[in-house]
């Protein structure tokens, strides 16, 4: 969830295809003169191709650069990890989580919401997905890669100078298909703003809309892949017990086919917002800032997964509505 708490650390999840240049971009963020003092989670060290004059102390699972940055290897448990590093909560401001290139992103991001000492202390700011713009058609139809981009909140759309503008569209049309709220960046080697990746704050809906006002649009999107996205927007005011009862059902009936979801809802007799986010069947959600005089008051909700009817979807929601 969003916080504006300077107690919690934001963690930006890091996930891609093998050999999409992943490692690249967490050399660039551990290199950058970024101003930040991030700690870097890898699952293995031995893949990352840090320069060892970087590393300081070289006896521990946790490492210190000498630029400021901290590196920890998961040789063991993530929360394990994130615990002893938040004993040096002083030492940095920023958490980057690198997995493995044939990883499922859904476990490492389950463990912020199920872990109550997690969901004190660190929220999660952002899914950054490096996709291989030449090598992902062969494996396009695997789980991970599928997940990999569903789960995404920015992707780097990487070695786009191996690729011809015509084939670039094609597949930045087939990733918006399957996920409509991701921002995708067009780069080679890597490079990206570090603005665009740390301190993103990707869970604001609001952002998206600005990238692109249509995707909240009925027709926006082709939804000519097993893995697609919803976006439903309703106006009115949500009665509380039938949202409950409605999220309840959904979870347990598809909730492995729910990669994330998340929304921002007009409860009947709040004057706060109420935002949300699921990966799969773990959901959490809480009261947000208050709704400004002059907003709008609204319903905006976004389902990323397999096999999501739409029209049911959209109907059952506005069961919800008092």
């Amino acid at each position: 969830m969003t916080n504006t708490t300077e107690n919690f650390v934001p963690v930006t999840v890091l996930t891609g295809y093998l050999g999409a240049g992943k490692t690249t971009l967490l050399n660039r963020i551990l290199t950058y003169e970024h101003g930040k003092k991030v700690a870097v989670i890898v699952n293995e060290f031995g893949e990352v191709g840090i320069d060892n004059q970087l590393i300081i102390d070289t006896d521990e699972e946790i490492f210190e650069m000498n630029n400021g940055c901290i590196c920890c290897t998961v040789r063991g448990d993530l929360i394990r990890i994130i615990g002893n590093l938040m004993k040096r909560r002083n030492k940095f401001d920023h958490l980057v989580i690198e997995t493995t290139g044939l990883a499922d992103p859904a476990p490492v991001i389950q463990t912020f919401f199920v872990d109550e000492d997690m969901r004190d202390k660190i929220s999660l700011d952002a899914v950054v997905t490096v996709v291989d713009a030449k090598h992902i058609w062969q494996h396009w139809e695997t789980d991970e890669a599928q997940e990999q981009i569903a789960f995404a909140d920015v992707i780097l759309l990487n070695k786009t100078d191996l690729v011809t503008p015509e084939e670039l569209e094609e597949l930045e049309k087939r990733i918006r298909a399957m996920n409509a709220i991701a921002k995708i960046y067009r780069t080679q080697n890597s490079e990206l703003e570090m603005e665009a990746l740390l301190g993103v704050n990707a869970f604001d809906l609001n952002r998206a809309l600005e990238i692109d006002p249509q995707f909240l649009n009925e027709n926006a999107h082709e939804h000519d892949e097993t893995v697609a996205s919803v976006a439903i927007v309703e106006s009115g005011e949500l009665d509380e017990e039938k949202l409950n009862n409605w999220i309840s059902n959904l979870l347990r009936t598809q909730g492995p086919d729910i990669f994330r979801m998340k929304g921002i809802l007009n409860i009947a007799g709040e004057d706060q917002r109420f935002v949300f986010q699921g990966v799969h069947m773990i959901f959490e959600g809480k009261p947000d800032r208050k709704w400004k005089p002059n907003e709008t008051r609204k319903n905006e909700l976004v389902f990323i997964g397999r096999n999501l009817d739409e029209a049911k979807l959209k109907e059952d929601f506005r069961q919800c509505l008092v």
